[in-house]
């Protein structure tokens, strides 16, 4: 498992010996649960059983929501109002799904910004950092082609500007864009596409869960102080660690359950508050919505996208040196893009030598202006494509690449990090006393 000092399973009857022997699952499930955790994991620590959580949610409710939706672009609009109106449950069915992928980048946001903030991307886990990243990939093309489905103003239209995008490569956009839809607008092809792929993708996501639960498991968990658990012997190992059950079980469906009730909050009496009004008109091409806007899961890497326009100066400076090639259109496709790359790129872009942000001075003031600058441009891509919001956008977009590509690599080189605890014991003695490291100890899991 993780290669730290543990117990493993032991089979004790004949029948488990002998199950053992051939289906190593029961043993599996052991060293799973029961995997040496860091002893000091905050609250932040939680979001992994949200994911899982709303990830099986959503593959629950929309193998339900498929029972009765038609794709079907005459059909699609009120087979969906079909299930809102004479499906027993079906409302609640719907809105738990529409909600219940705010809820999955909710958590998984928090999750990215924890890990970037104590530096979970960092060697030896860098492999599980590009894993969880391709998940979130695949995370924003299944909600994309999700919000496809109810086939109302919003869902076409959005459709239309998001896969014209891809006609704005050079060459082979339109092409790429005409293979997308399977036709050269939208219509009944692309609908067939979208939602097969919306019904496959979870899996996909499901399986990469799987295998980025392994990696971390290989590696094993980061901590706020980015001080590694001890392997030299089993006894140090213990010291700086608790079973993963009951300590963090517990509190991870404490965490679970307190989200879940202002989940179910939203869902019961505010279902729609995150949705688009226009997205409750049946679609019509001829009509195209005086402002559209994606989810606001995407607003941010929207408001990029629209950025760069073609009088930015390095928009200008792009297209001359690429003889025309790279117009504004798709330097915004590809700062689009890039705002994720650098994200992945973090584990080779962060030259610091101390992994947890906790001891960083200097570095907890970019952080916080990046995580202020994440949720000023998701305001900024719900905004009209006009002064002065093109500018800030630009102003905004800039410090994202300038936080990943300068910042980040000068910070390891000048700035002076506190000291780190020598072990995961001293930072848990540190804040809970000499008396409070034992298995037994309800202050296991601290709450800073």
């Amino acid at each position: 498992m993780s290669g730290i000092p543990h117990d493993h399973y032991e089979p004790k009857s004949g029948f488990e010996k002998w199950l053992h022997s051939r289906l190593p699952i029961v043993g599996l499930a052991y060293d799973t649960l029961m995997i040496p955790t860091p002893k000091n994991l905050n609250w932040m620590w939680i979001w992994g059983i949200v994911l899982t959580f709303t990830l099986v949610l959503q593959i629950i409710t929309g193998i339900v929501l498929v029972m009765h939706y038609t794709p079907h672009v005459d059909l699609a609009f009120a087979s969906v109002e079909h299930i809102m109106r004479d499906v027993n449950g079906g409302h609640m069915i719907r809105y738990l799904h529409m909600n219940g992928a705010s809820l999955f980048f909710v958590a998984v946001y928090a999750h990215i910004f924890r890990g970037l903030y104590y530096g979970s991307y960092k060697a030896p886990r860098e492999v599980t950092w590009i894993i969880g990243m391709l998940i979130y990939l695949l995370m924003m093309g299944t909600a994309f082609m999700g919000y496809v489905l109810p086939w109302g103003q919003m869902s076409f239209h959005g459709t239309a500007v998001i896969t014209g995008l891809f006609g704005a490569i050079p060459f082979v956009g339109e092409a790429l864009q005409t293979w997308l839809l399977g036709a050269s607008a939208v219509g009944q092809p692309a609908l067939n596409r979208f939602f097969s792929l919306h019904y496959l993708l979870p899996f996909v996501i499901a399986g990469l869960v799987a295998v980025h639960i392994w990696a971390f498991h290989s590696t094993g968990n980061n901590n706020p102080t980015g001080v590694e658990v001890r392997r030299t012997s089993k006894e140090e190992a213990e010291r700086d660690t608790l079973p993963f059950w009951p300590y963090f079980v517990i509190k991870d469906l404490f965490a679970l359950a307190v989200i879940g009730v202002v989940f179910f909050a939203i869902v019961g009496f505010m279902p729609n508050y995150l949705g688009h009004p226009d997205n409750y008109i049946e679609a019509n091409p001829l009509a195209t919505p005086a402002h559209i806007v994606p989810e606001w899961y995407f607003l941010p890497f929207y408001a990029i996208l629209r950025a760069f326009t073609a009088d930015v100066w390095v928009v200008i400076a792009v297209e001359w040196i690429s003889f025309g090639v790279i117009d504004a259109k798709f330097f915004g496709v590809l700062a689009m893009f890039g705002a994720i790359a650098v994200m992945a790129l973090a584990p080779w872009l962060d030259t610091s030598s101390v992994r947890s942000g906790r001891y960083r001075p200097q570095f907890k003031i970019w952080f916080a202006l990046l995580v202020a600058d994440f949720f000023f441009l998701m305001w900024l891509g719900a905004m009209p494509a006009e002064e002065p919001y093109a500018s800030l956008s630009l102003l905004a977009s800039t410090y994202w690449f300038a936080y990943f590509l300068v910042i980040l690599p000068l910070l390891g080189v000048i700035e002076k990090p506190l000291p780190t605890p020598s072990t995961i014991e001293d930072d848990f003695k540190a804040h809970y006393g000499d008396d409070q490291g034992g298995a037994g100890s309800s202050a296991a899991t601290p709450a800073e």
